[in-house]
């Protein structure tokens, strides 16, 4: 360390432990700042959600609170497993769904019968609490605790009894099992519920009915180093949604006393955080890796692509805020190995984005420096404790960076020293191109983390500039990175006229491909835009960028719905052909009727279900009949798509050969009995 570093920590210690001495010339906090609960929490970046409860074993989302105790039985439960995936992947923590609204416990609750205490796992005897702790423990993680303060189970919610029994409680979980970093109460409050036989609605005030105030106590009592999360915090906030990612303008600042959990508007009005906050709650983001938080079997298809992932890193962590990502443990007891390969592969990509930091052996000099412990080196020399800043009066200043030969660059991260506030208000990124300065990006805040995803850039010099602060402004690090391009197989989408349309994630990378089932090379066609494919092919098609190549996909189309006519009367009847899984038709009738606009020999058909979050509408059995005149219908097939809850997946079946120009679909029987959904619907004509 900096014999100058030295002298800094020095007197800040002297500082903070008596009055009489003082550093020289500190930059004067600007309020709210951060506790030092806070700041080991932030720099905790990236940890684990696991949802794993009663509603795992009985395929819901929210449970009402009846269920049996001995549904709850997995069969291969292992809480180091879920450690090791963590760890592997450089997260920090897990936070566990200790009691969902069910009410069901995943300890032996000494309160309560709705826990595992009366479940066939072990006998009774097993406590996931438990084994969580100790599997973090080993793998060097910290554990936090969900408790959902809503209990569907309970016959005293709603109730002021109800807070002893919650109180209770979370005495259990902050007491038994090691120290604990995050206590996390879900926003969800008051609804129809079992409450102990009632069966009825119950609703609270969600302001006061807790009683927070007298609850946050205990747990600082019992757990001082732990954040608190909320809506409101008091220590940490959601950041306002569940698809995983924070604003572009991110403030830590909050101004708490005017929020409360489960508030209608606070997605709107507060989860971006306040630059007048009177409170320091910074935002956490959390999403779940699948569309569920909950493992359903149907989702095992539905796993975040990596480009999803990617996308949720860098406007998470990249946005001021922690990156919270869920895994819906399965029936066994264990992360699926779907979730755990996409994992996997977010963790390799980011590594590799952030393996070489450009910005070392570069020269840096400031418009303004405060003195000299705070010099602009102190902003690229990889100590988060020093920081350059600049005089009081100094709300503009920019820093440039010259590098001793030209670098090829796409990512500029940027950190403030957050322990004295969030100061930035606005900056600017420019690059030195043929002797002059281009501006590369003009942006808000940047917090505890900002890290920008650029255009490929190539540059001698890059300047950073503060257009506006709250106050002097304290920057503590600055990185440059140039991130390989993320190279994976072509999406490859075709609609309704037979247009195919190949994307990938990334501009600058290329794509090659056949439709003759041939393997693709860089000889092959260079796709450039769409083109029209109306007839059977087998479609195959690679990425490739700096010798890299990804996997080839393939995707078998047979005859292009061009010619075809839904006779439905209903106009949005239309999505069951288009080409896009993601639009859909329910029918009245259980059925689809399609004029294909001409003869054709058929040798089978093909039926995707809705491909939403929430399912609805799928078919179990099924008639499919061909016809010449759309009044004589032969039956070509029946039978039951066997598994299609749990695989909802392009289904397929075959049959002898058929001449037809009409053909109908029919559900005779659908799941859960609802209205039957096409999401696509095509005909097979070869083998």
């Amino acid at each position: 360390m900096k014999l100058c570093h030295l002298v800094f920590f020095a007197f800040t210690i002297l500082c903070t432990s008596c009055n009489q001495f003082q550093t020289p010339n500190l930059p004067a906090p600007v309020m709210p700042i951060p506790t030092t609960q806070q700041l080991e929490w932030q720099q905790m970046e990236f940890y684990a959600f696991v949802h794993f409860n009663m509603n795992t074993f009985t395929n819901q989302e929210w449970g009402f609170g009846d269920e049996n105790p001995a549904l709850f039985n997995p069969t291969q439960l292992d809480c180091r497993q879920w450690a090791k995936v963590a760890k592997d992947a450089g997260m920090t923590g897990i936070i566990i769904t200790a009691k969902h609204h069910d009410g069901f416990c995943l300890w032996p609750s000494a309160y309560t019968e709705h826990s595992i205490k009366n479940s066939p796992w072990k006998n009774g005897e097993g406590d996931v609490i438990k084994e969580l702790a100790e599997a973090c423990q080993e793998y060097g993680l910290k554990m936090g605790i969900y408790y959902s303060p809503w209990d569907r189970n309970h016959a005293d919610y709603g109730k002021p009894e109800y807070l002893t029994y919650m109180r209770n409680q979370l005495k259990e979980l902050l007491t038994n099992y090691g120290e604990i970093y995050e206590v996390w109460f879900d926003g969800a409050n008051g609804g129809t519920g079992y409450y102990g036989g009632a069966n009825e609605e119950r609703r609270v005030d969600k302001k006061t009915y807790y009683d927070m105030q007298n609850t946050y106590p205990i747990i600082r009592a019992l757990q001082p180093n732990a954040v608190i999360f909320s809506d409101a915090g008091p220590d940490v906030r959601w950041v306002g949604n569940e698809e995983g990612y924070a604003f572009r303008t991110m403030w830590s600042n909050l101004l708490r006393d005017s929020v409360y959990a489960g508030m209608p508007e606070y997605s709107k009005l507060y989860a971006a955080g306040q630059e007048n906050g009177t409170h320091w709650v910074p935002g956490e983001t959390n999403v779940s890796i699948r569309p569920g938080w909950y493992y359903h079997e149907y989702e095992d298809h539905k796993v975040r692509s990596l480009p999803e992932l990617i996308d949720m890193y860098y406007n998470s962590i990249g946005r001021n805020t922690t990156f919270l990502l869920n895994f819906p443990v399965d029936k066994r007891g264990l992360i699926h190995e779907n979730d755990v390969a996409q994992l996997e592969k977010l963790t390799a990509k980011i590594q590799e984005d952030f393996k070489d930091n450009l910005i070392n052996g570069a020269i840096i000099n400031a418009t303004q420096v405060r003195s000299e412990l705070f010099v602009p080196a102190n902003a690229i020399d990889g100590i988060m404790d020093t920081y350059w800043a600049t005089s009081d009066s100094v709300t503009q200043a920019s820093l440039t960076i010259e590098f001793p030969e030209e670098i090829a660059f796409n990512r500029f991260l940027i950190q403030e020293h957050i322990a004295l506030g969030q100061r930035v208000k606005s900056f600017t990124v420019e690059i030195k191109w043929a002797d002059k300065w281009e501006e590369i990006a003009n942006e808000t805040t940047i917090g505890y983390k900002r890290i920008l995803r650029l255009p490929d850039y190539t540059t001698t010099a890059i300047r950073f500039t503060i257009q506006d602060a709250k106050a002097s402004p304290c920057i503590s690090n600055i990185a440059v990175y140039n991130a390989p391009k993320l190279v994976i197989p072509p999406t490859i989408t075709r609609n309704k006229n037979g247009i195919v349309t190949m994307t990938i994630p990334e501009k600058g990378v290329d794509i090659y491909y056949t439709t003759d089932g041939t393997t693709p090379t860089t000889d092959a066609q260079k796709y450039n835009e769409p083109f029209i494919l109306t007839d059977t092919a087998i479609v195959n098609a690679i990425a490739i960028h700096d010798q890299k190549q990804s996997d080839i996909r393939t995707v078998i189309f047979d005859i292009a719905p061009l010619k075809w006519t839904i006779i439905n009367k209903d106009t949005t009847a239309i999505f069951a052909i288009d080409g896009n899984e993601q639009t859909w038709w329910e029918s009245d009738k259980n059925e689809l009727v399609i004029d294909l606009g001409e003869t054709l020999e058929i040798k089978g058909f093909t039926y995707l279900p809705m491909q939403n979050r929430w399912i609805s509408g799928f078919i179990k059995a099924y008639e499919f009949y061909v016809s010449d005149d759309n009044k004589n219908w032969t039956l070509a097939a029946k039978g039951e798509f066997g598994n299609i809850l749990n695989s909802p997946v392009l289904q397929t079946v075959r049959f002898d050969k058929q001449k037809a120009q009409y053909i109908k679909l029919t559900a005779t029987s659908t799941i859960n009995d609802t209205k039957a959904g096409f999401a696509e619907v095509g005909v097979l004509t070869t083998d």
